[in-house]
This record gives C-alpha cells, structure tokens and sequence, in this order.
C-alpha cells in the first residue's frame, strides 16, 4: 500500500510539473486533420516543454472530438505514421552490402513505425497513458479494427505489453474500508457474477472468510487493472449460489483449508489481450499462504461461458463427440421443466456431463485450442480441470451461457510448471480423473501414459 501510495504521489508531482509547461488550451477543439498536424509536430519537436503542450493539446483534442470525428483520426494514425520508407530502404540496402549485428540493429530499429513514437510522445502528456487506453478502448469497438486499423492496434498493444508489465504492478488488497471511489468501480467492473448492491458488495468484502485482491497501475490512480475475489472454505466448492447467499454463515479464516477464485474480472477494455490474471493469481496464493498456512487447496469456481452455444451446435450437426443416446437425452434442455423436476434433472446428468467432457478435453478451435475462454486462461497458467459441476450455476447467466455448468481448476504450485508445458507444448488439458471418467469413448491423458512408460512394472 505504500509503494502504490508512494508511486501514486510521485505520478501526481510530474503530472503537475507537466500541466506547468502547458498553457492555456484552445478555446475551439481541434478537427481530425489539425490533430494530425499536432501529431506531425510532435515528431518533429526537439524541446521537452515543447513536447509536453504538444502531447497535452493532442490528447485533449482527442478527448473532445466528436464520436463521429474520432475514426478519421484513427485512420489518420494508422495510414500516415507509419516507418520512414527513405530511412527503411537505406537500413536494408546497407545490411544486404555489409551484413553485421549492428546494421542489423539498426534495420531493425528502421522498420519501426513512427507511430510507435508518436505514442511514446503521447504518453508525456499529464493522463496521457489513461488517454492512450480510452483510445484503444475506442480503436478495438471500431468494425474495421481488423483491417485498416489493425497496424496501430498491433503498436498500442506492444507498447502496452511493456508499459503494462509485472514490474509496474502494484498489488492491493481490497476490502470494505478502501475508498468509496475504487469500491464503487469494483461493482460496475464485476464481469463474472453481478454485483447487485452495496449491501451485495460488503457481504463479499466484509467478512472474516472474503478476500479481494487487485492490480494497480501508478499512471492510472484508483482505476484497478484486473481483480479477483476470493472465498474461503472447508473443502472445494460445486455451486455459486450458497457462497453468494444473503444468509450465509461466515467461517473463521483460521479454519479455511481452501481458498476459492470465484470471481476474476478485466477492468480495462483498452487493454484486451494484455496478461495480468496469470501474475495476480500466483501473487495472491503467495500472499494468502503467508496469511494463512493452514490453506492446502486454491481452486476456482469457474463459469464455462461458450458451453452452451457449443452444445447447440454440436446438437443440431449430430456431432460425433457426443453419443447418439446422449443427443436424445439432450432434448430435455428444450423445455424449461428441468429446472424444477428433480427426476429430470437427474436424467439429463450423465449425458450433460458426457458433453462438458467433450467440451473442455476434445473440443479445438481453429488453433487446435480449447473452445473455452476460460480453460484456456487457468489451464495456460498450469491449472489442472478438477471438476465438472453440472448445476453450480442456476441463475439467468449461468443458465443462459451454459445450462448451468461450472468447473474447478486446481492450483497445485508443485505442479503448475509440468501442466503448464503438458498445455503449452503439447497443447494437452490436463485433467483429473474425476473428468476424464465421463469422455466418451474414456482415454487416459497424455501424461498418465507417459506415467505408465517411466514407473516399472511390479515384480
């Protein structure tokens, strides 16, 4: 917290300083085009006060145009600012007559686009880096941010990946004493279970048995990056609706033996595609351990949210990853009376949980990676898939994307590193036996064979 505090104030000193260098604004915002001329300026600028006015009168240009105005400026960027085609093609003329580390470097540096310090210019400005994310926010809404605009968001993402990395994080713990400001971004970022009120927000935060963890950035003051929030339990959890209930009985920490991920959720849509969660999950089972020694179990209780999309499809092409008798039984989902009927319920178990199986261990995208989101994210962190839980999730959400489905993962530090590579390498689900049971036809996974071949046999 005093680090985060320490750094928080030293960003406010320069931002201050900087709004010194910067004068009066324009009483008449700038167009798309004279924005561009301002960028073209920048560039070319040699002096720091200079630059900072530049960088600040863009960014404030840039905030204020019109919705209707803010594409042409994108375009603008992405067409206008790209590398010095004299300087590129003297780079490559020079290392194809003399090839050498150092005019390599040198090539290298020249297929830059000049975008890239075009933004680095940009970030200067006092809120420059909070603006540069509100303009990728803006970039990656825009139709065409595959095709035209694909080139600055590629150099906002790679800027990002390093203005962004572990070194600038600053981990907090978040509870019902932090700041009214933060807590309240904390109910409008909740992405994974709605957080309904504030009194629905301190029974999450409050009590002995919850926790709440999350990243922060020093250039972005009280806007978390990416939080997660934690339960403590007695054993590992199959259904979200007893942790979140309004009279649930709260447990002594000291008597947790599992801490529970429940719930994680990205805050920034400007920063799409920049890993945080990995590095905030293994943070908070470092500093949870040292809290607590009696906890021997990190698991999440995760929502599959393509499920049931995939399970419709699979349904209506007659996919071979499920059983015939399993497509009969499947049709119960069609009507709703199976959430009330017991002796339904029970019978579309076995068939609903062949297809989870399907889902998480055979089902590939076009990258022969997982369908699932989410499995991808925990099983990429070394995660192993622990548990198929068919009902853990019976509200509108949980039935809507995924007929109610939930799983654990499990974080085993001793093996997070093996299922990491198993996944990374050999693009293998690691999966306990528990999942495995309900493939069809059963397949014992690739790391339980190559168990087999290096464990000899009994004598």
């Amino acid at each position: 917290m005093m680090t985060g505090s320490f750094l928080g104030d030293l960003m406010q000193t320069i931002a201050e300083r900087g709004r010194a260098l910067i004068g009066p604004t324009r009483a008449v915002p700038p167009s798309p085009p004279q924005l561009l001329d301002l960028c073209e300026a920048l560039l070319s600028s040699r002096g720091e006060a200079s630059g900072v006015r530049l960088a600040h009168e863009i960014v404030t240009g840039w905030q204020a145009l019109p919705e209707t105005e803010r594409a042409p400026f994108l375009r603008g960027l992405a067409s206008q600012f790209g590398p010095d085609a004299k300087r590129l093609e003297r780079a490559i003329r020079s290392y194809q007559e003399s090839p050498s580390p150092l005019l390599a470097a040198k090539l290298h540096a020249a297929t830059e686009p000049r975008r890239q310090e075009l933004l680095r210019r940009l970030n200067l400005a006092p809120g420059g880096t909070a603006a540069l994310v509100r303009l990728r926010e803006t970039l990656l809404v825009q139709t065409d941010a595959k095709g035209d605009l694909a080139a600055l968001d590629e150099d906002l993402a790679h800027l990002f990946t390093s203005w962004f990395n572990r070194g600038f994080l600053v981990l907090r713990a978040i509870d019902w004493t932090t700041p009214a400001n933060i807590l309240e971004k904390i109910i409008r970022y909740e992405a994974v279970h709605e957080i309904h009120d504030w009194a629905d927000l301190r029974r999450r935060l409050e009590p002995e048995d919850r926790r709440c963890f999350g990243f922060f950035h020093p250039q972005l003051v009280d806007e978390p990056l990416i939080f997660v929030e934690v339960a403590l339990t007695r054993g590992m959890p199959d259904a979200i609706a007893p942790m979140l209930a309004e009279d649930r009985v709260p447990i002594r920490a000291a008597e947790a033996t599992t801490a529970v991920f429940y719930s994680i959720s990205n805050c920034q849509a400007g920063l799409k595609g920049i890993s945080f969660g990995n590095f905030l999950i293994k943070h908070v089972v470092e500093t949870l351990s040292r809290e607590l020694p009696r906890l021997t179990q990190f698991v999440t209780l995760s929502p599959a949210p393509g499920f049931a999309a995939w399970l419709k499809r699979a349904r209506h092409d007659r996919n071979e990853l499920l059983p015939p008798e399993d497509h009969a039984s499947l049709t119960g989902l069609d009507t709703p009376d199976w959430l009330t009927d017991t002796d339904q319920r029970k019978g579309l178990e076995p068939a609903l949980l062949h297809a989870a199986a399907a889902y998480f261990l055979d089902a590939k995208d076009k990258r022969n990676r997982p369908v699932d989101a989410v499995a991808r994210f925990h099983l990429g962190n070394g995660a192993r898939l622990e548990r198929l839980n068919p009902f853990g999730d019976l509200s509108p959400k949980g039935l809507k994307q995924a007929h109610g489905l939930m799983v654990n993962y499990l974080y085993r530090p001793d093996d997070i590193e093996r299922n990491h590579e198993a996944f990374a390498t050999q693009g293998e689900v690691v999966a306990a036996t528990a999942v495995q049971k309900w493939r069809n036809p059963p397949r014992r996974s690739l790391t339980e064979r190559l168990r087999d071949l290096t464990v000899p046999p009994a004598s």
